[in-house]
């Protein structure tokens, strides 16, 4: 028996961590790597594989391979609006919350917490959204419409967002540098993503019900890096 009481054998796994540590870049390695090994043949650019290399990372679902949609010019674009200091806008607080400030700061230097806008919370949206009986989402996203032009749109949750945001897109009222569509669920997800894909617009997307918050601040990150990259290729 060990000093603790407990037998080799029977501890906890930590301990093989305590004895031989890992830190957190070279977990990260670890898994891409596996990653790399494990999915099957795909027809994605290096840049878009990157994206999906994440999505897949947050995940451990390698079925995203055959749902990620990307539209031609998603990631030149995304990429360009980062480096420009663009807005973001996020229908949920925890996208805005899971953004890293140091990852935006890495590729914008002058990137605050205030260039990510979500007004799901706000007390103006909560009583438009009673009056109407229409979806909190629907009126966040139109209080944000003066910033869209030029912004990257991160939406992991609210279909009724996208479609909102498609009407604005195709009626010529906003024009987002990329829009990464990611709502998830059951009631006018399938069809807010389809919309998306068949108008003018760019985008990075998931086909069917698939989505969420954190798999919407995984393809920013990717995207950061991807413009980190470039910056430092100048």
């Amino acid at each position: 028996m060990s000093a603790t009481g407990t037998d080799k054998k029977d501890r906890s796994h930590i301990y093989k961590l305590y004895e031989s540590p890992v830190a957190p870049e070279e977990i990260e390695a670890r898994s891409f790597e596996a990653i790399d090994r494990e999915a099957k043949s795909h027809s994605f650019s290096d840049d878009e594989w990157i994206v999906v290399r994440r999505m897949i990372h947050t995940t451990a679902d390698f079925s995203l391979i055959g749902d990620v949609k990307f539209s031609t010019g998603a990631i030149r674009s995304a990429c360009e609006a980062l480096r420009a200091g663009a807005s973001l806008y996020a229908d949920s607080n925890m996208i805005k919350s899971g953004l890293s400030l140091m990852r935006l700061k890495a590729v914008f230097p002058d990137y605050t917490k205030d260039k990510i806008l979500c007004h799901i919370a706000d007390e103006d949206v909560a009583e438009e959204c009673k009056k109407a009986g229409l979806p909190r989402s629907l009126y966040a996203i139109r209080k944000a419409r003066p910033h869209l032009d030029g912004a990257v749109v991160a939406i992991g949750n609210a279909p009724v967002a996208l479609l909102e945001l498609n009407r604005m897109i195709a009626e010529g009222e906003v024009r987002p540098a990329v829009v990464i569509a990611m709502p998830v669920g059951f009631v006018h997800v399938i069809e807010s993503k389809e919309e998306l894909m068949g108008i003018d617009a760019e985008y990075i997307t998931i086909q069917g019900r698939r989505g969420g918050s954190g798999i919407a601040v995984s393809v920013v990150h990717s995207l950061l890096a991807i413009a980190s990259n470039q910056k430092s290729g100048d």
